[in-house]
C-alpha cells in the first residue's frame, strides 16, 4: 500500500537556521552537481517546474515538509548552492524586496552566460510577463510575494513563484518552465498548486477566456471616458441589473466575504489612459502595459461580458497538492510509474552524493515517506 496524502502549506514565520541552510546549501550543490551531469541543465530545471517533485527536493533537504517556506527557502538555498560558471545555472530574484531585484540579477546572470543585449531584455521580459499574469490574469485571492527566475546558458528558464492569501493564511505556488510555453496568456504555466481550490476564480489565461480576452483589448482600445461611462453606469440606476447578476452563485464564505470578484472600485484611469494611447494588439501586450494590474484585468472583463456577452473562465486552474495522486482515485489514481521514477532519481543522487554519512542518512530517511511500504520487495 502506497503511504498518500495531502501536502498543506500553512504560513509560518520566522526562517530557516543558519546550521540548516549550510548544510541544506552543501546537499542541493551536490544533488545538482549529480542531476546536472547526468542529465543537463534543461532537464535539472525541468525537475524544478514540477510542483510535487520540487516538494519532494526540500523534503531531502530536511525542510519542514509541510510549510509554504519551502518555496522560499529551497529557491534561496539553490541561489546560494548553484554557479553559473559551474552549473551552468543561474537563480534570480527571490522573496519580498529581493523578488525586485529580478531584472538586474538577470542581466548580471545574462553577462556571466555572455548572452546579447536583446536576449537579456527578452528574459527580463518573460519574468516580468509571469508575475503578470499569475498575480493579475488569474485572480483567486493570492497575492504574490516571491518570483524565481531561473536561466541556463543554454536560454532556457522556469519560474517558481509563490501568493499569499491573507483570508485562507495559506500559499499557493506557480510553476513555469520554457519548454512548455508556446503562449503568455493561454494557460501558460507547467502547473499551479494549493490545498484549496475556489470555487469561482477569474481566470483570463483559460482557453476558453479566448473571446473575453479579445473583447477586453477591443474595450481598452477604446476612448477612456467611453469606458469610465460603461462602468459607472453599472451602479447609478436602482432598478439595473447589477453586474454580480453575470456572477456565477457560490456558497463558498471566502467568495461571500471577499469582494474581489466584484467590479473594482478604484481603477487607474491613467493606467487606461496609457493603454489606449498604446494601442495594443492583443491580450498579451494589454498585460504587459505598466499600471495594469488586477483591478484593471476584472473592470474589462466584466464590462465585455456585460457588453458583448463575452463571458471569461470562472474556473479555479489550482491542482491540489497531492505528489503522485490518491490511493482511492482522488483527485486522480496513483501514478505509480511517475513516483517510481522520482523516488529512484532522488535516491540514487542522495546516495551517489559526496557528503557526509550523517547528511545523507537524514536526506535518506526524509525521502523514506514518499517510498512504498513495498518498495524494497
Amino acid at each position: 500500500m502506497y503511504r498518500t496524502g495531502v501536502a498543506n502549506l500553512p504560513l509560518h514565520g520566522g526562517k530557516a537556521p543558519s546550521w540548516l541552510t549550510v548544510r541544506m546549501r552543501k546537499l542541493a550543490k551536490e544533488i545538482a552537481d549529480i542531476m546536472i551531469d547526468e542529465q543537463g541543465t534543461t532537464a535539472f530545471i525541468e525537475r524544478l517546474s514540477d510542483p510535487f517533485w520540487f516538494q519532494a527536493f526540500g523534503c531531502v533537504l530536511a525542510y519542514d515538509w509541510h510549510s509554504s517556506g519551502v518555496t522560499t527557502v529551497v529557491t534561496g538555498i539553490l541561489k546560494g548552492a548553484l554557479s553559473p560558471k559551474e552549473h551552468g545555472v543561474a537563480v534570480c530574484g527571490g522573496k519580498g524586496k529581493t523578488s525586485k531585484k529580478t531584472p538586474s540579477d538577470i542581466a548580471a546572470a545574462g553577462e556571466k552566460f555572455g548572452f546579447s543585449e536583446e536576449t537579456i531584455n527578452t528574459l527580463t521580459y518573460i519574468s516580468k510577463m509571469a508575475a503578470k499574469v499569475d498575480n493579475a490574469a488569474i485572480q483567486a485571492g493570492y497575492q504574490l510575494y516571491h518570483h524565481a527566475f531561473l536561466i541556463t546558458r543554454d536560454e532556457k528558464w522556469a519560474v517558481i513563484q509563490q501568493g499569499m492569501s491573507d483570508q485562507d493564511r495559506a500559499a499557493r505556488r506557480y510553476h513555469w518552465v520554457s519548454e512548455n510555453v508556446t503562449d503568455f496568456v493561454v494557460e501558460p504555466q507547467n502547473a499551479i498548486v494549493c490545498d484549496t481550490k475556489k470555487q469561482v476564480a477569474l481566470n483570463m489565461v483559460a482557453k476558453q477566456s479566448e473571446a473575453a480576452r479579445k473583447a477586453s483589448v477591443d474595450l481598452a482600445k477604446e476612448p477612456t471616458r467611453k469606458i469610465m461611462n460603461l462602468i459607472q453606469s453599472t451602479s447609478k440606476p436602482a432598478e439595473q441589473m447589477s453586474l454580480q447578476t453575470w456572477l456565477p452563485k457560490s456558497d463558498d464564505p471566502w467568495q461571500r466575504t471577499l469582494n474581489n470578484l466584484n467590479m473594482p472600485r478604484n481603477i487607474n484611469w491613467d493606467t487606461l489612459s496609457r493603454v489606449y494611447e498604446f494601442q495594443p494588439k492583443n491580450y498579451e501586450e494589454l498585460l504587459s502595459v505598466k499600471g495594469v494590474g488586477p483591478a484593471t484585468v476584472r473592470g474589462l472583463a466584466l464590462v465585455a461580458e456585460l457588453i458583448y456577452g463575452e463571458k471569461p473562465n470562472w474556473n479555479d486552474p489550482v491542482k491540489f497538492s497531492f505528489a503522485f495522486g490518491g490511493k482511492d482515485g482522488v483527485p486522480y489514481p496513483v501514478d505509480r510509474k511517475a513516483m517510481d521514477e522520482s523516488i529512484q532519481i532522488l535516491r540514487q543522487s542522495v546516495q551517489e552524493a559526496k557528503i557526509g554519512e550523517k547528511e545523507k542518512l537524514r536526506s535518506l530517511q526524509g525521502l523514506r515517506r514518499f517510498v512504498p511500504a513495498d518498495a524494497n520487495s
